[in-house]
């Protein structure tokens, strides 16, 4: 992905390409390689740095707003208590939702590492060079394409697991316009980074 600038262009550096593009473990079957290469395409690659990267996020996001919720909730019962040495982290990893984060990374490393890739990928592709106006243009994209798009199949992902599509239409209509404005705020920074 050339989002960054590829191969330390951002920074100015003129680094070699070190980027193999030819396999680094020839395969012992003939057979199975023959029709791949007679066709001159490698077929689909599973991008896994990104599917890891993806997963790794979701589970520290998920994380992060399951301790501050339990962290509010602990002040507030606290506030008019007397008894404040008790230790906190028994409690909090006994009402960890275990499940909500496996959710949420299980969505990361299927969903959204590929996903983003491959729309990253694809923007690249359509405005190859850097100018101020193809990286506004790509954020714009990214916040009008993008993030409507995120939002659509977190709600799917979480209610499937959680056995309630049929409460998806609700879900929609009630909290979809509010997360993609509150996510706006903190997501033009993010797409900024991805383009830059």
């Amino acid at each position: 992905m050339e989002a960054l600038g590829g191969n330390g262009a951002f920074w100015g550096w003129k680094l070699p390409e070190i980027r193999n593009t030819k396999r680094p473990f020839p395969s012992k079957s003939k057979s199975s390689d023959s029709s791949a290469e007679s066709t001159g395409s490698r077929g689909y690659r599973f991008p896994l740095k990104q599917a890891v990267t993806a997963s790794s996020l979701a589970l520290t996001g998920d994380t992060i707003a399951q301790l501050s919720s339990h962290w509010r909730k602990r002040k507030d019962s606290i506030s008019g208590s007397s008894d404040t040495s008790k230790d906190v982290m028994p409690s909090v990893i006994s009402d960890h939702d275990w499940l909500r984060a496996l959710r949420m990374t299980s969505y990361g490393f299927l969903l959204y590492g590929p996903g983003s890739y491959a729309w990253y990928k694809y923007l690249d592709h359509c405005l190859p060079h850097q100018t101020p106006q193809n990286i506004m243009l790509k954020v714009l994209l990214n916040q009008i394409v993008l993030g409507p798009c995120v939002i659509g199949v977190v709600f799917a992902w979480n209610n499937l697991w959680l056995g309630k599509l049929s409460e998806l239409p609700d879900k929609y209509q009630k909290d979809a316009l509010p997360t993609l404005f509150y996510g706006f705020r903190f997501w033009i920074p993010v797409s900024l980074l991805n383009f830059w």
